[in-house]
């Protein structure tokens, strides 16, 4: 019964959980329709000639919302009465509801309280995105009703399609990022993200060197269409919106492929072929000049290249200790992942503009996706086994340097013989004596220098000039020590023995005295 208890207590707070994150969903899709609701009644209650009422700033509101989850708008007020598609999605706009979903389905998952019940990761990614998309199905029945009501072609694709994926990533970044098993997998994963960054990044520079290059034209335009302060302030935050569109379509200009500017018009780094419907925009004002293109626009291939080896280098630094194999299986992996995200940023980017001729602008998706995986095998594939080889390399060993021989020491010189003052240098021609035969006998003292030299027994150890045998060599004398000093007592004494000494010697020569001289006498 306990254990029924328990699991049945468990169930109901996993429902609970479920539900919660249903809720949180919902507020989420809420949360951004009313952030864009408040920007455009802003902008609207600012406006010196505002038209069509609160209602009509709400429904503005909701397509604009519907826009940034990639739902294509149509507008029905034209000139012509024909509805012309809007398909372009501000890709910064799109950054708002995107995060949103993301954060909910992670801190669902991942909730501050580790002892309350959570849902299991495919239960919490169907909670969060069925509450999101039970109110985003509310906003496109409520858009049907205004200037701008949704495609539900494309609601039923692209909607659903925005908020699993933003959910989805949000769910694994909850579980730690977990990459797959296998080890060329998360390379190739890893080699593409790398490859992606950069060739955004190339698409930025590129457009932001255009919008300078042509900047007087991006001005004309701008002041030509903002009008009054409020004006130039929607126009403002509209331009950027785009600018991630801008990069997009850079990164594609530099793949080669190029972008649409309308039906027959393609803009190329060769050149600008066919006849551009550019409707006065101060993003279009910065495109290249018609015909034939030049150094600059030939410097855009730049971009790819760098792109495609960052992913290379990234591949070949993962795949470093495996087999070649491997590495040649996830650099084309890796050119496949960016092909393919490249191909979906190329598709939000770019879209309708209205009927006609207007209906292709922007990027083609499978021609940049196309372009993007040529690039990531001509070039990454190579630089990735080129990598992998360098870092795999055997380093030589440095052999020790053999020690340097010990210096000879150069024979010493005798040591002068220091001249007397006084003295003379002997002349020229004269013999100088020999130091070790002071009396000049004439002996050859350099047999003493040789070391297997032994003299004969009977031969005198010093030769002199007397005929008779020398005498055996004496040692000299050692000096004397210094006797003690006596004390006092002890001098006493000696002076007594000494003048004890001098009466007897006195007296024994007096008495040898009168001997001789008693001897002496007649």
């Amino acid at each position: 019964m306990t254990h029924l208890t328990e699991h049945s207590l468990v169930q109901s707070g996993r429902s609970a959980a479920f539900a919660t994150a249903c809720v949180r969903g919902g507020l989420a899709a809420g949360l951004g329709a009313g952030a864009l609701a408040v920007l455009v009644i802003t902008a609207w209650i600012s406006s010196p000639f505002p038209g069509g009422g609160a209602g009509g700033a709400l429904h503005l509101a909701a397509g604009l919302w519907l826009l940034a989850h990639g739902v294509d708008l149509v507008r029905t007020d034209t000139l012509g009465g024909v509805p012309a598609p809007l398909g372009i999605v501000p890709l910064l706009l799109a950054a708002l509801p995107v995060w949103l979903v993301f954060r909910t389905a992670r801190s669902t998952l991942d909730p501050a309280d580790e002892t309350s019940p959570r849902p299991s990761p495919a239960g919490a990614l169907g909670a969060v995105a069925g509450g999101y998309l039970l109110v985003a199905a509310v906003i496109v029945v409520y858009s049907e009703s205004g200037p701008l009501p949704a495609d539900l072609v494309t609601a039923g694709l692209w909607l659903p399609g925005v908020v699993l994926g933003a959910a989805g990533a949000g769910i694994w970044t909850a579980l730690g990022r977990p990459l797959p098993g296998r080890a060329e997998t998360a390379a190739a994963l890893r080699g593409a993200g790398a490859g992606l960054a950069v060739l955004l990044a190339g698409g930025t520079v590129l457009a932001g060197t255009a919008l300078v290059w042509r900047a007087g034209a991006v001005r004309a335009s701008y002041e030509g269409i903002a009008g009054e302060w409020s004006g130039r302030v929607a126009l403002a935050l509209l331009l950027l919106a785009l600018l991630p569109n801008a990069a997009v379509w850079g990164a594609a200009y530099g793949l080669g492929p190029g972008f649409a500017l309308g039906t027959g018009a393609l803009a190329t780094p060769l050149g600008l072929a066919g006849d551009p419907a550019v409707p006065p925009f101060p993003l279009l004002a910065a495109l290249p000049p018609e015909g034939p293109g030049g150094w600059p626009q030939w410097a855009a291939a730049a971009v790819p290249l760098v792109a495609a080896l960052a992913l290379g280098r990234s591949v070949g630094r993962s795949t470093g200790t495996g087999p070649a194999r491997g590495t040649v299986l996830a650099a084309l992996g890796a050119a496949g992942a960016c092909g393919v995200a490249v191909a979906l940023l190329a598709g939000a980017a770019g879209g309708p503009l209205g009927a006609d001729r207007l209906r292709a602008f922007g990027p083609v998706w499978w021609q940049a996706g196309a372009a993007a995986v040529l690039w990531a095998v001509a070039v990454g594939l190579p630089v990735a086994l080129t990598v992998r080889a360098w870092g795999r390399r055997v380093p030589r060993p440095k052999l020790p340097r053999p020690p340097k021989p010990p210096k000879v020491p150069k024979a010493q010189k005798p040591p002068k013989a220091q001249e007397a003052p006084g003295a003379q240098a002997a002349p020229e021609g004269t013999a100088v004596p020999d130091p070790r035969d002071p009396l000049g006998i004439g002996f050859d003292f350099s047999l003493d220098d040789d070391e297997g030299y032994e003299p004969y027994d009977y031969l005198p150890a010093s030769w002199e000039r007397t005929p008779a045998t020398a005498p055996a060599t004496t040692s000299p004398p050692a000096p004397e020590a210094e006797p003690p000093r006596p004390s006092e007592t002890a001098g006493a004494e000696g002076a007594a023995r000494k003048a004890e000494g001098k009466t007897e010697e006195k007296a024994a020569g007096r008495a040898e005295g009168k001997q001789d001289g008693g001897e002496g006498t007649p």
